[in-house]
């Protein structure tokens, strides 16, 4: 457990940089360039996001289970995810979608943490989808008191963004549901 909370707080801890030292990551910025910085950046994410997947299997094999979820929830569980891919998308194809959730990679992290919150019971899973959910809330309202001009990443916007978000977003779901989530993650979504 000690390898999955030390990779949340390395990678939910350089995310959280905007939210509670602005400043601070203004002066970073300046000191290294911003290309210097993000490869700071990065570098700290992808350790912390390795810490997280070896942290997250390995407390998987020994789990404290917290609560039990009742089955029914797993349909509702399922029916969350489906605005998840196309809300990440969102993020990157701005058009209508991206204007009505605002920040959408934020509506996809909430999204997907409660989602996994909803059929998960254990600590492990308590610690990594609620961190998620946390940090998703706390940015969210970090938002609101700064200039974000979006993601760096963002295409520009065009009229087939939104058929892009949605029939893209569907069929990453429907690759995740049947066929990626089991190899990757070592659980079938159905059954």
């Amino acid at each position: 457990m000690t390898i999955l909370i030390l990779g949340l707080l390395l990678f939910l801890g350089i995310h959280s940089i905007r939210i509670v030292a602005e400043p601070a990551r203004t002066g970073m910025v300046e000191r290294m360039g911003l290309w210097g910085y993000k490869g700071v950046y990065s570098v700290f994410a992808v350790v912390g996001l390795v810490l997280i997947i070896v942290g997250y299997g390995q407390a998987r094999l020994d789990p404290v289970i917290l609560y039990q979820p009742p089955q029914f929830l797993t349909h509702l569980s399922m029916l969350l995810m489906v605005f998840v891919f196309p809300a990440f998308l969102a993020a990157y194809f701005p058009g209508r979608i991206h204007d009505a959730l605002k920040h959408p990679m934020l509506v996809a992290v909430k999204a997907w943490a409660i989602a996994h919150l909803l059929v998960n019971g254990t600590l492990a899973d308590v610690l990594l989808f609620g961190g998620f959910l946390v940090w998703a809330v706390f940015d969210r309202i970090s938002v609101k008191r700064r200039a974000d001009g979006g993601s760096d990443l963002a295409l520009p916007r065009w009229g087939l963004n939104d058929a892009i978000v949605v029939v893209g977003g569907l069929g990453i779901y429907v690759a995740f549901a049947f066929w990626l989530h089991p190899i990757l993650i070592g659980v079938p979504v159905f059954g």
